[in-house]
């Protein structure tokens, strides 16, 4: 039986199989549905169906050692670096200015230019600092071998993960209204890149990583944190 011939409608080459050998393309396609789009907006956007959940359960559970091996080659399952990065960082923003909004409405507390900050402003601090906070962490670790990139990648699951750890740590105000977060978060963000960094950096002295990576977390930290009380106070002007 003769393979009936049919144009591709991507690129308009005659084809026999239900996949163009020109262009690579579905022969014949579907009808675009709402539906369809907003399945592939979401698969684009977050591969939620296998990427997300993996990599936030290696990051809990293997925090270091996720990095490692992605950069060894291991990059079919983790959700991408950098994908992973902004899902996570605009999670929190969203879920930081709710929680501000809910304390000013509910419980007469928290703070307007500071919840106005996160809904705005806090996504696009984080962004602007990562090569920041990447450029702090290769003067450390300058001796490891890992290249500025290979860093990068540390520090965007890393991240992707604080930023979630502190949207729960936010989440205690509403048990203590004025409770100033920053004495519970900065130890847990040292404990985690502590791990992190010993999992990461796993064929370097051990006490050597630990000392280095608490004073680069803490001036990271301090960094960022000075500028965030600037970009609040400027907002409260």
């Amino acid at each position: 039986m003769e393979q009936q011939t049919a144009l591709c409608a991507n690129c308009g080459q005659p084809a026999t199989t239900p996949y163009c050998g020109y262009c690579g393309k579905q022969v014949e396609l579907k009808r675009i549905t709402v539906s369809g789009m907003l399945h592939e907006a979401f698969h684009f956007f977050t591969h939620l169906d296998k990427g997300f959940p993996y990599t936030l359960k290696k990051l809990i559970t293997q925090p270091g050692i996720l990095q490692r091996k992605y950069i060894a080659g291991e990059r079919s399952l983790p959700q991408k670096p950098f994908s992973m990065f902004f899902l996570c960082a605009s999670f929190a923003a969203v879920s930081l200015y709710w929680i501000n909004s809910a304390l000013i409405r509910y419980y007469d507390a928290g703070d307007s230019a500071e919840a106005h900050f996160f809904h705005k402003y806090w996504v696009l601090l984080q962004v602007s600092m990562l090569p920041v906070y990447t450029a702090i962490t290769c003067l450390f670790f300058r001796n490891s071998k890992k290249n500025y990139a290979e860093i990068m990648v540390l520090q965007l699951y890393l991240f992707s993960f604080l930023f979630v750890m502190l949207t729960a740590i936010h989440l205690l105000k509403f048990i203590v209204h004025d409770l100033q977060t920053r004495y519970i978060e900065l130890p847990a963000i040292i404990l985690y890149s502590l791990i992190s960094n010993v999992n990461f950096f796993q064929h370097q002295n051990r006490l050597s990583v630990v000392s280095r990576s608490v004073i680069s977390i803490a001036l990271s930290f301090l960094v960022a944190s000075l500028l965030q009380d600037w970009l609040v106070s400027m907002i409260n002007k």
